[in-house]
């Protein structure tokens, strides 16, 4: 991207959960579902003293994107890390029955889910789990109807149950500040000890789970600049491509069997992780 690019892109990663799906929708089009103003917020934060979000953490709009009825899922990074819980959760995969319904009927809704999330959030365990198991469920089911696109921008990422979720969508479009994996570098941390992994260190994490590294080990389909035009205009191009031949989260045997034969013993290299993935797509 060159300087007068620069000077007239709309960064995406700076918008809020709202902005991005306005943003993304055509102009006029969007109308929110269970909104702010319905005050559905989660009973078990406040429980435990934390200050509720009257959406909690999610957007859900419909609308039309270029013409075709549409909804997209978004997720606020900046309430409590884009951690989904019972409400959250159960407003995605509510929604994305709901297309699927809709599809069910004649009506070809398509969905996006905006991936700004650490996974479940803490406070609600087992609740935030079913939930988010849900929204796997109503993924699989859409995706035999119409394309689900997942993106992730930046600057949470996607994390822990979400980043299966980015897994079983159709696309998945990443700029270079996202990052995607199962378990979070703090979690690794805590867990292996930092001689194994250290959450400080931006640039090896970054060469490991950083959105350019997922788009050069093909397990995304898109790599995008922080632009929000050109975010909707790669959206719009998969989404012309239609349902993919074979999803990715069908070759799973494939994939374990690369895995299988990973030395554990040794630290692998970004270059390494690319080949050991790529082993599991087809040519």
């Amino acid at each position: 991207m060159n300087i007068e690019q620069l000077l007239h892109r709309e960064s995406f990663i700076e918008l809020d959960a709202r902005s991005r799906a306005r943003v993304l929708l055509d102009a006029g089009s969007m109308r929110e579902l269970v909104g702010p103003f319905d005050r559905i917020t989660s009973p078990w934060l406040a429980m435990q003293g934390i200050v509720t979000q009257s959406d909690d953490g999610v957007v859900v709009a419909k609308g039309t994107f270029d013409g075709h009825p549409s909804v997209i899922l978004s997720m606020e990074g900046a309430f409590q890390g884009g951690s989904l819980g019972e409400v959250g959760g159960a407003k995605i995969a509510g929604a994305l029955e709901m297309a699927a319904d809709d599809n069910r009927n004649g009506i070809p809704t398509r969905a996006i889910i905006l991936f700004e999330t650490g996974g479940v959030r803490l406070q609600e365990a087992n609740l935030g789990l079913a939930a988010i198991a849900e929204i796997h469920s109503g993924i699989v089911d859409l995706r035999r109807y119409q394309p689900v696109i997942g993106v992730t921008a930046g600057t949470v990422g996607c994390f822990g149950g979400m980043s299966i979720a980015a897994a079983l969508c159709s696309y998945v479009v990443v700029t270079r500040e996202a990052r995607l994996g199962l378990n979070g570098p703090a979690v690794i941390e805590q867990e292996a000890g930092i001689d194994e992994y250290d959450s400080r260190d931006k640039p090896f994490i970054w060469s490991f789970t950083g959105g350019e590294q997922r788009y050069r080990s093909r397990l995304v389909d898109a790599y995008v600049e922080d632009d929000a035009r050109q975010i909707q205009s790669v959206i719009g191009d998969l989404f012309r491509q239609g349902l993919p031949s074979e999803n990715r989260s069908d070759l799973y045997r494939d994939f374990l069997a690369c895995l299988a034969a990973v030395d554990t013993g040794v630290q692998a290299t970004p270059e390494q992780i690319r080949a050991i993935y790529r082993k599991g797509l087809p040519a």
